[in-house]
Parts: C-alpha cells; sequence; structure tokens
C-alpha cells in the first residue's frame, strides 16, 4: 500500500467488519480517514479501538445515514466545510437480506442504502474528489449482484420483492454506477487517462455480521440468530474481505473501471485480483439510464457529462 501520509480518506460504514478493516489499513499505512458512520455510538467505540491498537492513527468521526438523503447532504456539507480534498472515497456501507421497508425519501431500504445513498454522496463530494490529483473512488458491490435485474420502471423499489432479489439489484447498481462513473470521468479528460479511478470491488465470501444484521432489522429473530451464525463461521475474516477495496484503492497496477474480488474457488476468498462481473454490469445503455433515473430519485446533478 505504501505511505499514504498527507491523504485523506472517507470510508462509509467504517465501524465494522469490512469497512472497519480498511479504515484500519489506511490509518496504519497514514491516511486521515473518515469514518462515515451511522450509528455514532458504534464508530466512536471503533475509532478508540482503532486508536489503542494502531501508532497515533488520524482519525474523524462523521453522522451518515446513507438511507436518509437529508443526513447524506449534511454529512456533505460537514466534509466540505473541513477539507478541500478527498484522495479516496471508499463506498462500502451496506445493507443485506433486510425486509421490506420504506425509506423516509420513498425508497426501498437496500437500494436507497447500497445505491442511492452512495450515489448522492459521491455527487456532492464529486469536486473535492476530482481536483485532487490521483484520487479514486471504490465502490464496493458482491457476487450477488448476478441475481440483480435492474427495474428500470421501478428503481426506487415500491413494489415489494424477494429480499435478496432486492440486495442482487443494488449490487448490480454498484457496478453500473462505477462503470458510468469511470466512462464519465474519462470523457471528461477529453481522451486522456483520467487523474481520478472510478473502480468496484467485492470481499468474497466474509465472517461478518452483515447479514444477521440485515434481518434484524424486521421482526425475524431466528432468522437474526441463524444469520449471524452463518457470518461468522464460514468465509475468511473481515481482514480477508477488505483487501480487494484496499487493492482498487492503493494499487498501482489498477485501471479505471476495473471490478477487484479474490482469487480462489470461485471469488469466495484469497488475495485480489481483477475479475469479471456478469454480461448485465456491462451494457453501457442501462448504466446511462440508471445514471439519469438516480439524479431524478436523488435531486444530486453530477457535474460530469455523459460520454459520447
Amino acid at each position: 500500500m505504501g505511505d499514504l501520509s498527507g491523504r485523506i480518506a472517507l470510508v462509509t460504514g467504517a465501524n465494522s467488519g469490512i469497512g472497519y478493516e480498511t479504515a484500519r489499513a489506511l490509518a496504519d499505512h497514514g491516511a486521515h480517514v473518515v469514518m462515515a458512520c451511522r450509528n455514532q455510538e458504534k464508530a466512536g467505540q471503533a475509532a478508540a479501538k482503532l486508536s489503542d491498537d494502531l501508532n497515533d492513527p488520524s482519525l474523524e468521526i462523521l453522522s451518515l445515514d446513507l438511507s436518509d438523503q437529508v443526513s447524506v447532504h449534511r454529512a456533505a456539507e460537514q466534509f466540505r466545510a473541513d477539507h478541500d480534498r478527498l484522495d479516496l472515497l471508499i463506498n462500502n456501507a451496506g445493507v443485506m437480506g433486510t425486509p421490506y421497508r420504506q425509506t423516509g425519501d420513498g425508497f426501498e431500504l437496500q437500494m436507497a442504502t447500497n445505491h442511492l445513498g452512495h450515489f448522492a454522496l459521491t455527487g456532492l463530494l464529486l469536486d473535492r474528489i476530482t481536483s485532487t490529483a490521483g484520487s479514486r473512488v471504490v465502490t464496493v458491490s458482491s457476487q450477488l449482484h448476478r441475481r440483480g435485474h435492474i427495474p428500470f420502471d421501478d428503481v426506487a423499489g415500491n413494489t415489494i420483492r424477494n429480499t435478496w432479489l432486492n440486495y442482487g439489484n443494488s449490487k448490480l447498481a454498484n457496478l453500473l454506477f462505477t462503470a458510468e462513473l469511470s466512462r464519465r470521468l474519462g470523457a471528461s479528460d477529453q481522451g486522456a487517462l483520467p487523474s481520478t479511478l472510478a473502480l468496484a470491488s467485492h470481499p468474497g465470501w466474509t465472517r461478518s455480521n452483515l447479514a444477521g444484521t440485515g434481518a434484524a432489522v424486521g421482526h425475524g429473530k431466528a432468522r437474526a440468530v441463524v444469520g449471524r451464525a452463518v457470518g461468522h463461521t464460514f468465509g475468511q475474516s473481515a481482514a480477508g474481505g477488505a483487501l480487494p477495496s484496499l487493492y482498487a484503492a492503493t494499487s498501482p497496477d489498477v485501471v479505471s473501471g476495473q471490478f477487484i474480488g479474490p482469487r480462489y474457488l470461485f471469488q469466495l476468498f484469497g488475495p485480489p485480483k481483477v475479475v469479471q462481473p456478469n454480461r448485465r454490469a456491462k451494457n453501457k445503455d442501462d448504466a446511462a439510464r440508471l445514471w439519469e433515473i438516480s439524479e431524478e430519485l436523488t435531486e444530486v446533478r453530477y457535474p460530469i457529462a455523459a460520454a459520447r
């Protein structure tokens, strides 16, 4: 990873799991890490643990609820007031397997958190990102993007669907967003190599409480217990799951638009490498269409035009 001193990294969902390990590694290599989290108490506990474990890390906590567009705007305003640059934006936070719920903005919870919240946050901070030399946007997707099909007549998710289909849709949206962002960044540089890279990653099968936490949003206590048990029993460590994100964020060998995942056993675990998403994630027309709908839903207009 090299020395990251002087760089500013914003990691969403940095209080636990893959986000915590991502923040830990970046801070350990000298970056100033902004831990953007919904639960401020847990964020404080995570920051305290990092301060105990690492040698004088540079940390900051930012209140951010990605499922709430007002919170996203407030977080962006706060960051902009405090910082004039952003080297690394790691769109990591997410919810998985939640029972159907609409947010206050009228969006299905998983699409709101996993895609629309990150779409809005990235757009609101884009000038800080693109004005920083060598900056990167890394968005964490999932192998379950392969189950996704974007319902273009209902991206907000007003129709009640299977929770895992909704999750797959949101993770496919992450990849389409990354592809379109990479194209637009490249086009904005008039054909030259873009100074800002947009990449996606996925952690493979990682031990975490994500599935159990998702189930606990509803009233499925038994499902939550099973989800946590499975999440903590199988898969690689959270530190291992963070490697694709860290590789995408810091490796000198990556190219904008690439997708990084684990190397071994159907991309379930192992060191990071460039992997291929499914064909739906490569559809340029779908990526452009989702982008336009996302701008309409979030009312966040990006200052970069579509590639021609």
